[in-house]
């Protein structure tokens, strides 16, 4: 039996319904306006009789032609039919940003439309030529998009030896040994055998009948066979070497992977590896020193909830809510269960405080994906939204109190003891009833405002452009890593004292669900004017305090070298 059904007024399921006439308007859907609405999403046929036509894509953001401003990558799914070559298959987005509010797909002329079935996508420097370059999972064999620099990207993943194969959902990126090159992490969702593919009463689901609250639905991942997930060495000359066992992160179950971030937890200055396993236990592997890693996941308390359940966990958001200096993560599950907040207590062990901070009980009917922590109101507190859609279509078909498409859900951080939940205002971007799966936040418009990319599944993507009525103040860092550091400096964590509070932030190059948000550190500084020093711990082990000159401002900061470059809003680069 689900949990029990909400409905609002106009007795309509809480996850499409609930909207309230008046209030501030956070977001606002741009995506006509921006030019994003021609693109669309397909995964399988809209009956989703397989799990592999269910669980949709991620999406970036990213500066892949180094301009200063962020494009946004979507990637696509496909269909059985594309497979077998009997339809052109759904192309990838890479949508330039024009610095205007708009965007045009160059996709196709930067030979990243992927063509093949794909999931997630991860975004990083792995070769540190200063150029950002993608990593796109699929069903079948995966994609490394190297940057040539010139608009266009190259698919190196068969020479590098990372394609992997069969079915990948996650990616992650981090410099596990400190040899300042970044090695990559690739998750493993369910082994599909497209001979045997898992249709009710088959062999390959055991001849059972899959169900949900009494009716037939499509089998999965439960009872599925996993499929691995890879650890690959970066070896500096283009090439990868997988050492999975080696360093000690088998999956050995194996589990369905979803969503995989390297960051430093304890903050020792080595990336550990946390992986959200669907239906599973978690892992978090804590980086030893020694180019392994120990599985802390039932130690730490991150493997399960607080009911000492595993979830069906997807994405993941990592943010310090309590501007404490540690890492919390909130992760997204099924509906009929609410989404856990870990709270990080100190030595890398987490409590599930889900209820105790307010954010259980609004979450429940909902199926929860991409998710963020983001400071929507730059008042130096991170708050956190989700986005949501159901896996079955047969939801709009029973009274579930449910809907396959809904809306996202916002909460409102006060000051680390709560979250208030932000009711959708009707017309507002809050109001979006999509079947949501990737997002990403980031600075999309170079405003010192985040907004969130909505990738859903069968249709066009959601820009939710940030309209909050503050006025407040922040400050964003584009960092460089010097010669011992990955270039793109990703897993550095950034500690800003300003405001009164010492707030931290840290560059990641996966998030979400399986994508990859704004890799600058954004902070909101209320009314502050002063912005106050920045104290960045580079992975290269060197910590640099900055202080910032002033408020409102994008700056470049190199290692060992401070600040090289600024960005005011609207005025586009100038150098100082």
């Amino acid at each position: 039996m689900g949990a029990a059904p909400v409905y609002d007024e106009q007795k309509r399921p809480i996850t499409m319904g609930g909207f309230v006439e008046k209030g501030a308007v956070v977001f606002e859907d741009v995506t006509k306006s921006a030019g994003l609405s021609g693109w669309r999403h397909r995964m399988g046929t809209p009956e989703k009789n397989f799990i592999v036509e269910t669980n949709g894509s991620g999406v970036a953001l990213l500066d892949y032609d180094n301009d200063g401003w962020l494009d946004i990558y979507l990637v696509n799914g496909s269909t059985f039919n594309a497979l077998d070559g009997k339809e052109e298959p759904p192309h990838a987005a890479l949508f330039h940003n024009n610095h205007d509010g708009t965007f045009t797909d160059v996709a196709a002329k930067a030979g990243v439309t992927n063509d093949r079935w794909g999931y997630g996508v991860s975004v990083a420097d792995y070769d540190n030529d200063g150029w950002p370059d993608l990593y796109v999972t699929n069903y079948g064999k995966n994609r490394l998009y190297h940057n040539n620099h010139d608009g266009t990207f190259t698919d190196v993943a068969e020479k590098a030896g990372v394609q992997a194969g069969n079915w990948s959902t996650g990616s992650a990126w981090g410099d596990y040994d400190g040899d300042g090159r970044l090695d990559l992490y690739v998750s493993g969702y369910v082994h599909l055998d497209r001979d045997n593919l898992p249709t009710p009463g088959s062999k390959a689901v055991g001849y059972a009948f899959c169900q949900y609250r009494g009716v037939n639905v499509n089998c999965g991942p439960r009872g599925l066979q996993g499929e691995p997930d890879h650890l690959f060495h970066n070896n500096g000359d283009g090439t990868f070497t997988e050492v999975t066992a080696k360093a000690g992160v088998e999956d050995k179950g194996p589990y369905y992977g979803f969503t995989a971030i390297f960051v430093d937890i304890n903050g020792d200055g080595k990336p550990d590896l946390v992986v959200a396993n669907d239906s599973e236990p978690n892992y978090l592997y804590i980086n030893k020193g020694n180019g392994t890693f120990e599985d802390q996941g039932y130690e730490s308390g991150f493997a399960l909830n607080g009911d000492g359940r595993e979830i069906a966990s997807m994405g993941i958001a990592v943010g310090d809510y309590q501007n404490n200096g540690l890492l919390d993560f909130f992760i997204t599950d099924f509906g009929d269960d609410y989404k856990v907040l870990y709270h990080n207590d100190g030595d890398a062990t987490f409590s599930d405080v889900s209820y105790k901070v307010g954010l259980a009980q609004t979450t429940i009917p909902f199926v929860g994906w991409g998710d963020g922590f983001l400071d929507y109101d730059n008042d130096g507190w991170l708050d956190l939204l989700m986005v949501n859609g159901h896996v079955y279509p047969e939801a709009d078909q029973h009274d579930w109190g449910t809907s396959f498409a809904q809306r996202p859900l916002l909460f409102h951080n006060e000051t680390g003891k709560k979250f208030t939940y932000i009711p959708p205002v009707k017309g507002s971007g809050l109001a979006a009833v999509i079947p949501a799966r990737g997002a990403a936040f980031g600075d999309i418009f170079n405003d010192g405002k985040i907004d969130v990319i909505i990738n859903p599944v069968d249709g066009p993507p959601t820009l939710l452009r940030n309209v909050n009525p503050d006025h407040h103040h922040w400050v964003e860092m584009n960092l460089v890593g010097g010669p011992k550091s990955p270039r793109d400096a990703t897993c550095a964590s950034v500690y800003l004292k300003a405001n009164g509070m010492r707030m931290r932030q840290d560059v990641l190059a996966s998030g979400s669900y399986i994508s990859a948000n704004d890799r600058r550190p954004h902070f909101g500084l209320g009314d502050a004017t002063d912005p106050g020093t920045a104290e960045i711990h580079w992975p290269s082990g060197a910590v640099e305090m900055v202080e910032l000159p002033v408020v409102d401002r994008i700056y470049t900061i190199n290692e060992g070298h401070g600040i090289t470059g600024a960005l005011a809003i609207g005025l586009g680069p100038h150098h100082r």
